[in-house]
């Protein structure tokens, strides 16, 4: 159990702070499809002894989410070293060798899997205007007579890299 007294300091200094210290973090293994053989396979030859072993080593949460790329399981820890011991079990590095693709199809990482959000959300922008348009944009041609031998006027324009039609 975490210091009564340290939990009493971080609450005087700020309520978010506080509720970081107490929130588990979560780690996410995600498998993608291989050529040979799909993640759910993997999950079925692997995801029991998966979970037994992250229950066994302390995890407070565990979920299996299917996408249309594989899979991801979701294991929550309350320490970083239960992770740790929980990642080098042989069990655990027998399923990470045994990934579908063993090339690319695996991803590690902290935090939930799949397409979910981060711990702080994203501020909400303002939706835009329905009568919103675009405006046409004005162009401005310049024609010039190349059948010319003196340059004429629009000489000037051409050389300061303004846009030109050339007739001939």
């Amino acid at each position: 159990m975490r210091n009564p007294s340290k939990r009493r300091k971080i609450l005087a200094v700020s309520g978010d702070a506080y509720y970081r210290d107490l929130m588990a973090d979560y780690w996410s293994i995600e498998v993608f499809n291989g050529s040979g053989s799909s993640a759910m396979s993997w999950r079925q030859s692997y995801g029991s002894a998966l979970v037994e072993s992250a229950l066994s080593n302390g995890a407070s949460e565990w979920a299996w989410v299917e996408t249309r790329w594989g899979v991801v399981l979701e294991v929550s820890f309350d320490e970083e070293a239960d992770w740790l011991r929980f990642r080098g079990l042989p069990a655990v590095r027998a399923a990470l060798d045994g990934v579908p693709d063993p090339v690319n199809g695996l991803l590690v990482y902290r935090g939930r899997g799949g397409s979910s959000g981060s711990r702080s959300p994203r501020r909400p922008r303002p939706s835009p205007a329905a009568g919103a348009m675009a405006l046409e944009e004005i162009i401005t041609e310049h024609v010039m007579d190349l059948t010319e031998t003196v340059p004429g006027e629009d000489a000037g324009v051409l050389a300061q890299g303004g846009p030109s039609v050339f007739a001939v």
